[in-house]
Order: structure tokens, then sequence, then C-alpha cells
């Protein structure tokens, strides 16, 4: 049921059951893999509370019985690319500029991965849809 993968181009490929547990695993993996590509600190729990997020967001709202979540993250130059697949491409997040008046009813996850995340989007794919956000791992350069 997982797969995984781990290349030194800086890829990791991770295919998860869409269920709580799948999603903690997801962030519990990530955080080895990005202690294994170096990034640490504050970038490392950005990057981790994005997957976090994004991972309980398929498993909750992208859920398709008997269809797996895919993880996939990219190390890049000052920077790692998260992405968080799913089979559901008719339920996409909104972009809401304010969370929902209940706090029962949720709406502050995306809020965090905006605001830890450099950018985030939506992207179809042939089955479902990708959810993406990119994160720092370290400061930009002044101009």
């Amino acid at each position: 049921m997982k797969s995984e993968t781990s290349t030194p181009t800086g890829e990791f490929t991770l295919r998860l059951s869409a269920t709580r547990r799948g999603a903690r695993l997801a962030r519990l993996l990530a955080v080895q893999q990005l202690r294994d590509w170096g990034v640490t600190g504050s970038a490392a729990e950005a990057a981790e509370l994005v997957v976090a997020e994004l991972a309980n967001n398929a498993a909750l709202h992208g859920r398709v019985p008997g269809r797996d979540f895919e993880l996939r993250m990219e190390r890049g130059e000052g920077h790692v690319h998260i992405e968080l697949s799913d089979a559901r491409g008719e339920r996409r997040p909104e972009r809401r500029p304010e969370p929902a008046q209940d706090p029962d009813e949720g709406g502050y996850g995306l809020l965090l991965v905006a605001a830890l995340a450099e950018a985030w989007g939506v992207k179809d794919r042939c089955v479902g849809k990708t959810v993406w956000a990119t994160v720092r791992t370290r400061p930009r350069c002044p101009r």
C-alpha cells in the first residue's frame, strides 16, 4: 500500500491511505525526509505544518473509498515544494479571506498554509486534484 521514493535529486513521493492514520504518517515521514535533506528550524516546522494540514484535508475532504492520496515533495534552491493529490476533483479548497464564523466549522487550516507558504494553489489532475504549496527554506536575499 505504501510506496516511497527518495532520490539524490531532492524528490520524495509517498502514497498513503486517505485516513487520519495516513495523514499522520505523511507528516511523520515528511519530517524525516526534511531532516535527511538538512532542512531544519522554522523552515522545517513550517513545511511540517503545511504537510499536516494538506494531508488532513486530503484524508477528510478528498477521500474516495479505496483510493489513496499522494504526498510529493521536491527540494529546490531555497525552498521545498509540497504537493498533496487526492481523488476528489470536485471538492476544491476555497480561498476564504476569513475563517468560518463558527470555529467548529473549521476554515483555519488553509489560512495557516497561506501564512506559512510563499505561495499555494490547486491544479487539476486526470483524476482528482493536487493542492500545492511552496515553503522557503532560507531567507530571501535583499536586493
